[in-house]
């Protein structure tokens, strides 16, 4: 019960904020909270729903690996979009075996993600230097220096509104799911296509899960993170799990704009979405770092980014209104998750406290 009630209390908050502000804007809440409903169970809105998830899912794996071990990894950001960026150059000068070519592109992205954040773990573990300080210094980096100094090279169409990066050939673009999607639910799908990339945030979400949950690597890293001192004596080398956490959380990291360079634009331009590493510190969060957790917290989120593209349209409600829930159910699921912490030790001692008493 204690486990399902920071979540529940956070979004009867949301529920209740958002309400309230809603009201006070002149806007009918339970009418936009209708609509939002309403829309959000068509299948359509539900494919729009899983897109926008798959990234911010991939995201939050990326930041809960390093969370583990209690390293604050906020270089996801530039992780991402260096790794988008190379990829997409990458992608467009090869002409291969459509799976050989999808997969460069793939691989491409991880080292480029896994050797950008390996960069901070190196500098934690040989200059001692705060992941927070590197990594954030890093994302300036990346997308302020790397991306923005080398993407004029890379131009295709100089003339164009949205200038950006060659193409990627049809080798090397992943197929949609809307096949799979209108066999299951047998309606079929118009406007939508779901991504690709859905089926590879999956596969890690298990893999993480298991090596987590299921394996010494995993063992060491959650020992590393609740007790570094104890876990030091116990044999686990601090300074090798730091860079195979910073790495295999870049690893992750490459992943998140693939949706866009594999299943969307097939190209890195000026317009490509930012913003998503960021976001899925926030999903890693009110997941509390577990594979099921952070899945729902995706859905949650991409449900709500994909509302507000209705509101906006429907003009019910200003779409900032989605922003205010996403900010109060992150920061009461915060809250709620430390009282329940502290109810739960507060349990624990009164228990081993009886158990003494018992004995003696």
């Amino acid at each position: 019960m204690l486990a399902l009630a920071a979540p529940v209390t956070a979004a009867v908050i949301a529920i209740i904020v958002s309400s309230i502000v809603l009201e006070i804007s002149g806007s009918d809440s339970i009418e936009t909270f209708r609509t939002m409903l309403d829309n959000g169970t068509k299948l359509e809105s539900v494919i729009d729903m899983l897109n926008r998830a798959t990234p911010l899912y991939l995201s939050a794996v990326a930041a809960a690996i390093g969370f583990r071990m209690n390293l604050f990894n906020i270089g996801v950001e530039g992780q991402y979009i260096l790794a988008a960026f190379l990829a997409a150059v990458v992608g467009a000068q090869l002409d291969l075996w459509a799976p050989l070519h999808i997969a460069a592109i793939l691989l491409t992205a991880m080292f480029v993600g896994a050797a950008w954040s390996g960069l901070a773990g190196l500098l934690k573990v040989t200059r001692g230097v705060n992941e927070v300080i590197s990594t954030i210094m890093l994302n300036f980096i990346a997308v302020g220096g790397l991306v923005a100094g080398l993407l004029p090279r890379f131009i295709d169409d100089p003339t164009a509104a949205n200038q950006g990066t060659a193409p990627i050939p049809e080798s090397g673009r992943l197929p949609d799911l809307n096949s799979w999607v209108e066999i299951f639910t047998r309606e079929i799908v118009k406007g939508r296509r779901l991504t690709g990339v859905f089926v590879i945030a999956i596969v890690v979400g298990v893999v993480y899960h298991i090596v987590i949950n299921r394996s010494r690597f995993g063992f060491d890293i959650r020992a590393s993170g609740m007790n570094p001192t104890a876990a030091k004596v116990g044999g686990v080398p601090p300074k090798k799990m730091v860079l195979v956490a910073m790495v295999g959380g870049g690893l992750v990291a490459g992943l998140v704009g693939m949706p866009e360079i594999l299943s969307d634009n097939h190209a890195y331009d000026q317009g490509f979405i930012q913003g998503l590493g960021f976001a899925g510190i926030a999903v890693a969060l009110l997941g509390r770092n577990t594979a099921p957790g952070m899945a729902i917290a995706a859905l949650l989120f991409g449900f709500l980014d994909s509302s507000a593209a209705i509101l906006q349209v429907s003009a019910l409600a200003s779409s900032e209104i989605v922003v205010i829930m996403q900010a109060t159910i992150l920061l009461v699921a915060v809250i709620a998750y430390e009282v329940v912490n502290r109810i739960r030790q507060r349990d624990e001692v009164r228990r081993a406290a009886q158990l003494v008493e018992e004995r003696a």
